[in-house]
């Protein structure tokens, strides 16, 4: 069986930590390679799968991933995560049917696309601050937090952006600067492992470009639970998702679920690389 792993031009041989799946999955008779999702000189139908790994740049080329995922579909090649997951997954909008489900998310205002901006209208008065973003977006792309105070200027910083993309305005949660942000990992819809990351001082932005501490953690079996009752509400198979949240008082408040491309901290916690691998054995068999 042959597997493409896929990653960006940023990362042409994976993150290191991604690299391990290849000597891992040989052991299995199954030859994985790296491959750039949008090299046009890759022929996809010589791989049994595509597994979406380190795609960190799909955002960035929006209309170039649509067009790319619907080739991959013509072309009847089967992905993990699979390609209804990833076409859904990829436009944060889904947040609002997880929250008709009655899962707990951040208090979040979804933003269709706009000539009339205007933030003042659309948030509560009592937030006091408030994180804006694409809907279409990963690592921090286009985001600000922002105290109510300044809306005037993000909302004319934001003008045009609107005219483009959905958005997602989030209520600032300030947990976020104490108890950080915490990512539940699932293999195969099982629970794997668990990471608590903390902004740097002044910041609010989780991820380790931006001064991130990340540190494995085993979380309460009740929000365990809770994680996993995120990832049941996802009818298809699932290889892996993250689910992100802030937890206030043992209750997890959702921020993402990521089931295209997020790091799963392999490095962190050794014995996940081998609770992949077994997953994706499941799944492929």
């Amino acid at each position: 069986m042959k597997i493409a792993l896929l990653t960006c031009e940023k990362l042409p041989d994976l993150l290191p930590s991604d690299q391990l799946l290849i000597p891992e999955l040989a052991k299995h008779n199954i030859v994985a390679k790296a491959e750039i999702w949008d090299n046009i000189s890759v022929d996809w139908s010589t791989y049994d799968y595509l597994i979406f790994r380190n795609t960190w740049d799909y955002y960035e080329k929006e209309e170039k991933f649509n067009l790319w995922l619907n080739k991959i579909e013509q072309l009847g090649i089967k992905t993990l995560n699979s390609l209804s997951i990833i076409k859904e997954n990829k436009h944060k909008f889904y947040l609002q049917k997880l929250q008709e489900k009655g899962i707990t998310i951040i208090p979040t205002l979804f933003q269709e696309k706009t000539n009339n901006l205007n933030l003042k209208s659309a948030i509560p008065n009592h937030w006091k601050k408030a994180v804006i973003k694409p809907a279409f977006s990963a690592g921090s792309y286009l985001t600000k937090a922002f105290d109510i105070s300044k809306i005037d200027t993000i909302n004319q910083e934001y003008k045009s952006i609107a005219t483009e993309k959905e958005l997602l305005i989030q209520k600032f949660i300030p947990e976020i600067n104490t108890e950080g942000e915490t990512s539940f990992i699932f293999f195969n819809k099982q629970f794997s492992h668990c990471i608590n990351k903390k902004p740097a001082q002044n910041d609010f932005r989780i991820q380790v470009q931006f001064g991130g501490k990340y540190t494995i953690i085993q979380p309460s079996k009740e929000t365990i639970q809770q994680a996993q009752e995120i990832v049941n509400c996802f009818p298809d198979n699932l290889l892996y998702a993250r689910v992100d949240g802030i937890i206030i008082k043992n209750k997890i408040h959702l921020m993402e679920v990521e089931c295209i491309e997020p790091d799963l901290y392999f490095s962190l916690a050794p014995e996940s690389l081998q609770r992949f691998t077994t997953s994706l054995l499941q799944l492929i068999k």
